[in-house]
């Protein structure tokens, strides 16, 4: 292809060259160090392979329930699993991250007309979440909730059936995928609902309406009479309502004409009311039934809710309110929004400002969801951004590419892409896919060479639990964090028949209660913990004769419980 060649597909050379960076890019942020959750996630893809689907743990020694919320993603994790160990795990991640990257840019590519942009918010939204890459199934959900706003935003321009069937396919894969997350979906159909109420109340001449009905009444009082009697009279006062009727419904149509006025200049927020989003409206209700598309019974309908209720959400890192001030790089992304929408003649959809602010408001009440925020908040960053190029070009934005883009452009954008690639890459690149001083790699070698763990109760921490029922030793407490609070183990549907090991590990682990009797309320034999651990300092200080060390080295030691 010569030069000349080039030029003229500016568009799919730049398009080609987005997707490579992108993909380079990828690689980049994609861990090779597992997160605790990989750990269990293979192990129980191994369990529902073999067996099945029984709703119970079989990796803790407490013989509780278990809901298996996210079966689909663990059972095929393990598949991937059994390929080529973790180097596939690790491949797969690469690989979702870059489909991830490649759906945020096409999308914002696709409804916004503005490839430059949406490649330069592309970069920005996978660094920005680069936190929450890993080996874990938010990562397949956050390429089902990009596809899923794009498959809303094309079925409101089109309503095409097949994007009201790809609503429901996505919602059907999340309910099994990732069972927490599948009521955010219908979060995501409020701020387009929200837009169309907003404008069928702006659209109500309520004071109107009811003087035309009250008329509409009163002319069908006269019509009875005069069929019964010919009255000049009642005739005179038909006529008289006739001609107000037909002055209030002028009134009507000049007050309806001056809004729809107003809406053309509009100063910051434009409102469109979109027929289309009543059907909107009956795929959401036809969603509800989603839920009832997998092997978990009514876990759809109740998992988040009870998940909220109890009290792992108030001792979980990432479920806990976003403070600003320890999050700069989230500050950072607010202030460019807010002095986009303040500082400049930029308007924004009021769909999207609604979908701003309530992805803003969630992520303030956890964390987590900053995520999403940066994830979905870019169609609307990206569209407010362009709307604001656009009144400074004279001439159409989807033309901006083949207008701007050069050899020179080019080169910056593949200079900048490759040398952030690269030095994020260089953090990563001698990492081991199992950290031996988070998780106890050697000690665990020793518990199955010296102790029946079939016939003992270990007593272990949150973060490395997962590990350990991956190396196949039963554990008291693991990341499966809902499996050890009552709302989720109780036999019998009551709260407060269940058992709440979650909160018993908090309070030993930080000492809010005396970790020698939650030893003894269990019936521990062995105690596993990380050798900075508050428990082993005090063991060491002060309770050295009530335990025989058996184990140690640099990151972790075990104990036999003699006494408590």
């Amino acid at each position: 292809m010569d030069l000349a060649q080039l030029v003229h597909n500016k568009e799919k050379v730049f398009g080609i060259m987005a997707i490579i960076l992108i993909i380079i890019f990828a690689i980049s942020l994609s861990p090779k160090t597992l997160q605790n959750d990989t750990y269990y996630t293979v192990t129980i893809g191994k369990l529902i392979a073999e067996n099945g689907i029984d709703f119970q743990d079989h990796f803790s020694w407490h013989e509780l329930p278990y809901e298996y919320p996210h079966w689909l993603y663990d059972l095929g994790m393990y598949q991937i699993y059994n390929l080529g160990g973790w180097d596939a795990i690790y491949i797969s991640t690469c690989v979702l991250t870059a489909i991830l990257g490649i759906c945020v840019y096409i999308i914002n590519s696709n409804l916004s007309k503005n490839k430059i942009v949406s490649f330069i918010v592309t970069i920005a939204v996978m660094y920005l979440i680069k936190g929450y890459i890993a080996a874990r199934a938010q990562l397949v959900t956050f390429i089902l909730f990009i596809l899923f706003v794009y498959n809303i935003e094309k079925f409101l321009e089109n309503k095409k059936i097949k994007n009201a069937i790809a609503l429901l396919v996505i919602q059907t894969l999340i309910a099994n995928l990732h069972v927490a997350v599948w009521p955010f979906t219908f979060v995501l159909y409020l701020p387009y609902i929200a837009e169309y109420l907003v404008c069928e109340i702006i659209d109500i001449v309520l004071y109107k309406k009811i003087q035309i009905f009250v008329l509409k009444q009163r002319m069908k009082i006269w019509n009875k009479k005069l069929n019964k009697t010919k009255s000049e009279k009642l005739n005179k006062k038909l006529q008289a309502d006739v001609i107000k009727l037909q002055n209030i419904q002028l009134k009507v149509e000049k007050i309806k004409a001056k809004r729809e006025e107003d809406k053309e200049k509009a100063y910051k927020i434009t409102l469109s009311k979109n027929k289309n989003v009543r059907w909107l409206i009956l795929i959401m209700i036809i969603s509800v039934a989603t839920g009832l598309l997998t092997p978990l019974g009514k876990t759809p309908y109740t998992y988040t809710y009870l998940t909220m209720i109890g009290n792992t959400m108030q001792n979980i890192n990432e479920h806990l309110p976003l403070t600003l001030a320890n999050n700069t790089a989230m500050m950072c992304t607010i202030i460019v929004i807010l002095a986009l929408l303040t500082f400049s003649r930029a308007k924004i959809k009021l769909a999207d400002l609604f979908m701003l602010g309530g992805l803003m408001f969630l992520m303030f009440k956890t964390r987590r969801q900053q995520s999403l925020f940066v994830l979905i908040g870019s169609i609307a960053f990206v569209r407010t951004l362009t709307e604001l190029m656009q009144q400074n070009l004279d001439y159409p934005v989807q033309n901006f590419l083949k207008r701007n883009f050069n050899i020179f452009i080019a080169f910056i954008l593949i200079a900048c892409n490759l040398s952030l690639s690269i030095h994020l890459y260089n953090k990563i690149k001698n990492d081991k896919y199992v950290n031996p001083k988070t998780y106890p790699v050697e000690a665990s070698e020793w518990i199955l060479n010296n102790l029946d763990v079939n016939n003992i109760k270990i007593y272990n921490e949150y973060n490395y639990g997962s590990y350990l029922l991956y190396k196949g030793i039963p554990v008291f407490v693991d990341s499966r964090a809902d499996l050890y609070a009552p709302e989720f183990n109780t036999p019998t549907g009551d709260k407060s028949d269940g058992k709440d090991i979650f909160s018993d590990f908090i309070n030993s682990s930080n000492i809010g209660s005396y970790y020698g009797d939650i030893f003894e309320k269990y019936d521990i034999t062995h105690v596993i913990l990380y050798r900075t651990s508050k428990i082993n300092m005090l063991i060491q200080k002060a309770d050295s004769e009530k335990y025989k060390e058996l184990y140690s080295d640099d990151n972790f030691v075990i104990y036999e419980v003699l006494d408590y």
